[in-house]
């Protein structure tokens, strides 16, 4: 791979809130150097569904010498409020790249699911439950890649008009993604479980068969036992409130950070021995699954995609005393493999 890379959540809103409160920029520049040196990646993909949050962050991603992976990541808009969302978001990027920065951007995160008028149903549940009825599946399935497209059409449009650097979009493979019109191929499906094992390496190769550079935007896996198996489903034993606070597991897990740590350093082996471009382990934290050394049945970090805890209770950690959270094994892990991965040192991926 050229890049390695991390995603990083500013705050994916929902039911009033967002996954990341509260946003302090102190933190943000902080996490951004230590993703820098101490897990010595290349690149970060931030995510988020505020506009400034997402530019503040890409600003310090920047800062610390990070390619910026730009990349909103919206929950409940219209397609004309996304449409608005992702110009906005463009000319913010542009004016990042041409201040020095290596930029690219994304038009969107998993839009048929998180956007309104794509697939039937005014909730992310809704959605999602269409997915998951085969007779529903089969009515509304042939007619998504056109409506997905359409949408893309016009917003690798506005952004081109206001963004100089290489555009891509974080898919999901239902969705039939024209490739045409953008300069990188990208997934958000990038996790292997045990249904998926014996299918990845064809995926990867489907990825990377469009003559563009070929990213996966997403894989990892949480922090308990039996999680590799389910890969990107991982956080599905937390049942939450109306506020989108965890409230208790549906099911007992048993913490074990070994495991995470062993299926990233897997999936980035298998991811460097294809010709995928860049990858994305998914994700650097979740704040809004603490982690509390006193109750194990409240311990929401087991079900956690993030390589490092946030401790409860505004805690701040041990390995590094400013800082409200401490490392998994899975984050040295990373640091390991970063500090060991030859530096390509190759100019990002350039448009056309």
């Amino acid at each position: 791979m050229r890049t390695f890379g991390i995603t990083y959540d500013t705050g994916f809103t929902t039911m009033g809130t967002t996954t990341r409160e509260p946003f302090d920029p102190a933190i943000v520049r902080r996490e951004m150097r230590i993703i820098r040196d101490e897990l010595h990646c290349d690149a970060v993909r931030v995510t988020g569904g505020d506009r400034d949050r997402l530019e503040t962050a890409a600003r310090y991603a920047a800062d610390a010498q990070l390619e910026v992976w730009y990349s909103p990541f919206t929950n409940g808009l219209t397609l004309a409020e996304l449409l608005d969302f992702l110009a906005d978001s463009a000319e913010r990027a542009e004016r990042l790249r041409r201040d020095g920065a290596e930029v690219v951007f994304l038009t969107g995160s998993e839009i048929s699911l998180f956007t309104l008028g794509l697939l039937p149903g005014d909730t992310v549940e809704e959605r999602t439950a269409v997915l998951a009825d085969p007779r529903l599946l089969r009515a509304t399935l042939p007619g998504l890649p056109a409506r997905v497209n359409a949408f893309l059409g016009d917003a690798v449009a506005a952004v081109r008009a206001r963004f100089g650097g290489p555009i891509g979009y974080a898919s999901l493979p239902f969705e039939g993604v024209d490739w045409e019109p953008f300069d990188i191929v990208a997934t958000d499906a990038g996790y292997r479980d045990a249904r998926t094992a014996d299918r990845l390496a064809d995926g990867l190769r489907a990825l990377t068969a469009h003559g563009r550079p070929a990213a996966v935007t997403e894989f990892g896996c949480t922090t308990y036992r039996g999680a590799a198996d389910v890969g990107g489903r991982g956080d599905a034993v937390i049942a939450w409130d109306d506020r989108a606070r965890p409230v208790r597991f549906t099911s007992p897990v048993a913490r074990d950070e070994q495991e995470q740590a062993d299926y990233l350093r897997e999936l980035i082996d298998t991811f460097d021995r294809s010709a995928i471009d860049a990858a994305f382990v998914n994700t650097f934290a979740r704040y809004d699954l603490p982690h509390t050394d006193t109750d194990d049945d409240r311990d929401f970090d087991k079900a956690s995609f993030g390589v490092v805890k946030v401790l409860d209770g505004g805690r701040t950690g041990t390995a590094y005393p400013d800082l409200p959270w401490e490392p998994k094994a899975a984050f040295h892990t990373l640091a390991t493999y970063g500090r060991g991965r030859a530096r390509p040192g190759a100019d990002p991926v350039a448009a056309g």
